[in-house]
């Protein structure tokens, strides 16, 4: 069951802990919440926001509860996914199951090479480039926690678009067919918004 809400966002994350986006927004996870709770308050009869409570959950994880804005439910609504009665293409979990196969042979092959090339005197350098190694075979661009599918499937229920700077759910959503909006384009969006009610 989809609703369809076309002036929604739903947000990730990655909109204000990545550390190469959140300054379009604030120095710190915490500024950069307050910065675009600010923003989102003046446009709120334009677009809708909604953030999934694992990804709000997740959020906690980056900066304290108390140094969020006070409003920040009533700006951004919390609502999960109905994971129950969303339906995703096949296609979709195919691919995902062979690109969970494709990492894994990637990453044993890793830690085959790190196996082979270490030296007794090199051990600790050996650990520290195995554990980059397989954790970019693994993890890079992959769909890789629970929070990530959330924000997806809530945006497949309000035929919404993802706000990400996550490059695995951005690469996931972008193959059932999601609208994407960059941090930098979703901060252009507000400021545009803001300016034309300025005006008016």
């Amino acid at each position: 069951m989809t609703e369809t809400r076309p002036n929604a966002v739903v947000l990730d994350t990655s909109v204000f802990t990545n550390p190469h986006v959140s300054e379009i927004f604030g120095a710190d996870t915490s500024s950069a919440v307050d910065t675009f709770v600010g923003l989102a308050r003046q446009v709120e009869e334009r677009i809708e926001f909604f953030m999934p409570p694992s990804v709000l959950s997740e959020l906690h994880h980056f900066t304290d509860q108390d140094r969020l804005p006070a409003d920040l439910e009533l700006v951004i609504r919390l609502r999960a996914p109905k994971r129950h009665e969303i339906t995703v293409p096949g296609g979709f979990l195919y691919e995902l199951i062979d690109d969970i196969r494709s990492r894994m042979d990637r990453g044993l092959r890793v830690a085959e090479k790190a196996v082979r090339d270490v030296q007794p005197k090199s051990v600790d350098k050996t650990i520290s480039w195995l554990r980059d190694r397989y954790r970019s075979a693994l993890r890079t661009g992959l769909l890789d926690s629970s929070e990530d599918l959330d924000v997806i499937l809530l945006a497949l229920e309000l035929n919404a678009a993802v706000a990400s700077a996550d490059q695995g759910l951005v690469g996931w959503a972008e193959k059932v067919g999601l609208r994407l909006m960059p941090p930098d384009r979703l901060r252009g969006l507000l400021d545009h918004l803001i300016a034309e009610k300025d005006k008016s």
